[in-house]
């Protein structure tokens, strides 16, 4: 048996493991990678295996890191079962739409600019709205605790991980060489106690476990401070005469948020604000929440039992259309504005970080995980000024990080989950996790007497009938490397031209005379690295 880690090692995002054993081969997860524009440009290469010959899909949850790249690989040949729990099925439903609608917008906004530009080289969306219609079509609902066969060999059985709605935690069985071996995928584990959802389902016992690791290096405050920490800031916002914006993940933080939220103002504990949930994607979500009371703590179902909708209050408003959202860039103050994407890489909160980023009396709460390369990470690692929309943006509001909101376990919720196996796992790998986060959970498990590893992408891991297991990279992932490398120079060298473009509007004599002769030199070297690079493109595609 091997499994290869094609995605979500040595990083948080791109989460997707293939295993094969004894003719069966199938995924886990499918997802997209987000962050830095290399992570990124992961998502245009070509998957290390042929989607083709996978047989099915385990899909731990709807998160895009997880589930984003599945129109993709429908559309690149898959043609096999994708199964994940019934909330899923329907959180999927909405995200994957979403994603595709900005993958086509992106797209065709970078077009235009090219266009504009006098290049040829145009860009496709990774995947539109009819292959996520197509890719739908082969999704299949399995519940919670439900064992089933996938084929003679391999058995599975889906747990609650507690981190979002309808978030799985997978168990395995494979038969091969007339032995049993069980393995658990985590999926991303859930804080315990959050609003809304149920804690994460513990697991007594694993030969192989890969377990992730986002907060493998770090630890929340407790629930009361960080419900204590948000009102403060609310009550700021409302005093310095600014709004509040709150970056949010459309599933589950947004809901988590709109929870405590209503507990605040039944308890008058803040003044009072209006409320926008501008996403349509977080609106859909919303609903689609109700819908699902079997992923509800008992808190929650007691709530709904005596007719208290956690996900409504006074002065709570959706905007949906383009027009109610644009209205709101017209409010200075006085408003909490809750929108997508929740790492402020895309979707509706740039246009509001646009126009209250700058502002002093504007408050910033950051209440989600923040990749490496986001705009949602410079801000949190202090930086003067972003990028939004192409221009730089003074960075004078507020900025608050309020990491308690987590829906991912801190190293404590980790260590808690792993104590419940009755015997550590033969070999544990560590994976979802940043180099630091992964190396000291690791560590930490090492110091408990377990065995760990912690792989990065393209590693193949090789399992034997006496569960000892062996790190190998196969060439098909070293290709990866070779053709990231390229994209992302071409997208660098793209980036350089449009400034020697704005460099060449200078109206000022003087200026443009003193910069010519660099210019030129700098546009003789481009075409020299552009031919270079043109060469090797064309020299790959061949091999």
């Amino acid at each position: 048996m091997k499994i290869t880690c094609c995605g979500a090692a040595g990083t948080v995002t791109g989460s997707n493991y293939l295993l094969e054993a004894d003719g069966v081969k199938l995924l886990i997860d499918c997802g997209m990678f987000q962050g830095t524009r290399q992570l990124e440009e992961r998502n245009r290469l070509d998957f290390p295996y042929q989607p083709e010959s996978i047989t099915h899909l385990l899909l731990t949850h709807a998160h895009i890191d997880h589930s984003g790249l599945i129109p993709k690989l429908v559309k690149k040949g898959f043609k096999g079962i994708i199964l994940c729990t019934p909330a899923t099925v329907d959180l999927c439903s909405i995200m994957l739409a979403d994603s595709a609608h900005i993958q086509e917008m992106e797209a065709g906004w970078q077009n235009r600019k090219k266009k504009r530009a006098g290049r040829s080289r145009l860009i496709e969306p990774l995947y539109t709205q009819e292959d996520v219609s197509t890719a739908m079509e082969l999704f299949r609902p399995l519940y919670y605790n439900q064992e089933i066969m996938l084929s003679p060999q391999v058995r599975v059985r889906y747990q609650d991980a507690g981190h979002i709605l309808g978030s799985a935690i997978i168990e395995l069985w494979v038969k091969e060489d007339g032995r049993e071996i069980k393995l658990v995928f985590s999926g991303d584990l859930g804080n315990l106690n959050q609003p809304i959802i149920a804690d994460p389902t513990t697991v007594d016992e694993a030969d192989i476990l890969f377990i992730e690791s986002t907060y493998g290096n770090r630890f929340h405050p407790s629930m009361e401070d960080t419900n204590k920490q948000f009102q403060d800031i609310i009550i700021a916002a409302h005093k310095d005469g600014g709004n509040l914006i709150i970056p949010s993940f459309a599933v589950g933080r947004t809901q988590e948020i709109l929870y405590i939220l209503n507990e605040l103002y039944q308890q008058k504990k803040i003044p009072y604000m209006d409320v926008y949930l501008d996403s349509p994607l977080a609106i859909s979500a919303t609903e689609i929440f109700l819908k699902h009371p079997e992923c509800f703590d008992p808190e929650t179902m007691e709530k709904l039992r005596d007719g208290d909708n956690p996900l409504k209050f006074p002065g709570f408003k959706f905007s949906r259309t383009t027009e109610e959202s644009m209205r709101l860039n017209q409010i200075t103050k006085g408003a909490i504005i809750i929108a997508a994407s929740g790492m402020c890489n895309a979707g509706r909160i740039k246009h509001h970080l646009h126009y209250n980023l700058w502002r002093p009396e504007a408050h910033i709460a950051l209440v989600g995980y923040q990749a490496e390369g986001t705009t949602g990470r410079l801000i949190v690692d202090g930086a003067d000024r972003v990028k939004i929309f192409g221009e730089y943006v003074a960075v004078k509001a507020h900025c608050h990080t309020i990491s308690g909101f987590s829906a991912h376990a801190d190293q404590k919720g980790l260590l808690n989950w792993t104590g419940h196996f009755n015997r550590p796992p033969a070999n544990t790998v560590v994976v979802h996790g940043e180099p630091e986060a992964a190396e000291t959970f690791s560590r930490k498990l090492i110091q408990r007497g377990w065995h760990t590893s912690v792989p990065k992408i393209g590693d193949v891991i090789d399992v034997t009938p006496e569960l000892d297991i062996a790190f190998s990279t196969e060439k098909a992932v070293e290709k990866l490397e070779f053709e990231t490398e390229i994209q992302h120079s071409w997208n660098d060298l793209d980036e350089i031209v449009d400034r020697l473009d704005a460099m060449e509007d200078i109206m000022d004599l003087r200026t443009r005379e003193t910069l010519a002769p660099r210019l030129r030199e700098i546009n003789r070297r481009l075409d020299e690295v552009k031919s270079y690079l043109a060469g090797r493109e064309v020299q790959s595609q061949t091999k």
